[in-house]
């Protein structure tokens, strides 16, 4: 059973990130172009002049912070922002969108037309200073997620319906191309966020379908995760024994008859003792 984590209505929540040595959750309203945490029972927030949306953390005071012209370096404590690479900054109508830290350090992230243009988005890595596009032509760039024994990374196109699984080298780049993990398409379920748990399986929120999906390593659906809100739109682990499965969720595209039946669209949610999560990886720089 799930419970509301923060209450604080995000737009298009996004980006959940469980700081492992502060013992945090950061999350994102990428709409309202801001990042924000929970500390000591009470929400704290930072507001950026362009669109965020997913995060890395560098060290207990640094996060690396994917916006819509950049990746870059952000102190937590001063609030100091140092841009480390520009992402698409010569392509004003893309923003960043899903991204995560795989067990090599290095940091994926996707990007996505601002108005969802078809085949706009890309999906880069930036490793030891090194930003490099891996994937192209994609809608809504998600699933960003990596198998416990970095073999393998997972990504999805949200409007394709499909969830693609790609083999990772030693050094945490794909090798060969990208082949079909789930088709969900047919199903008319729409894959969004995910994370993989400590034994591979990927827990995957479903956009308009008010739930995170767990699917095993061979594909099969093995249990769902019901939330309070239609727009689930990413989970990660976290809690001090990272058994707590966190939701995001968002209010675009849901009226005024959708948001009175869900009034709690928006808020970040909490379901404890769910599945044993990874720790989030380190980026390096």
């Amino acid at each position: 059973m799930s419970v509301i984590f923060d209450a604080t209505p995000c737009k298009l929540g996004e980006g959940p990130l469980w700081h492992p040595e502060r013992g945090q959750l950061f999350w994102f309203d990428i709409i309202s172009k801001r990042l924000l945490t929970r500390h000591d029972d009470e929400t704290h927030h930072w507001q950026f002049p362009e669109h965020v949306s997913a995060a890395g953390w560098i060290d207990r005071d640094a996060l690396l912070i994917a916006s819509e012209s950049a990746l870059f370096r952000f102190d937590l404590a001063t609030g100091a922002r140092h841009d480390l690479v520009a992402l698409e900054a010569d392509r004003p109508a893309n923003r960043s969108n899903d991204g995560r830290a795989d067990p090599r350090g290095g940091f994926w992230i996707g990007t996505m037309g601002k108005d969802a243009a078809p085949g706009a988005g890309s999906i880069y890595r930036y490793y030891r200073g090194e930003l490099r596009r891996l994937v192209t032509d994609i809608t809504i760039t998600n699933a960003i997620s990596f198998a416990p024994d970095a073999s393998h990374a997972c990504f999805a196109d949200t409007i394709a319906g499909r969830v693609f699984r790609v083999a990772l080298d030693n050094e945490g780049w794909p090798k060969g191309e990208p082949e079909t993990f789930l088709d969900l398409s047919a199903e008319g379920l729409n894959p969004d966020g995910a994370v993989i748990d400590a034994v591979g399986n990927l827990w995957l929120a479903q956009w308009g379908a008010a739930r995170v999906a767990c699917y095993a390593p061979d594909g099969s659906l093995l249990r769902a995760v019901a939330f309070d809100a239609p727009h689930t739109s990413c989970p990660a682990f976290g809690g001090a024994d990272l058994t707590t499965l966190f939701c995001t969720s968002a209010r675009q595209g849901l009226n005024a008859a959708a948001l009175a039946q869900y009034p709690n669209s928006g808020m970040i949610f909490a379901a404890p003792g769910i599945a044993q999560g990874q720790a989030e990886h380190r980026v390096i720089l």
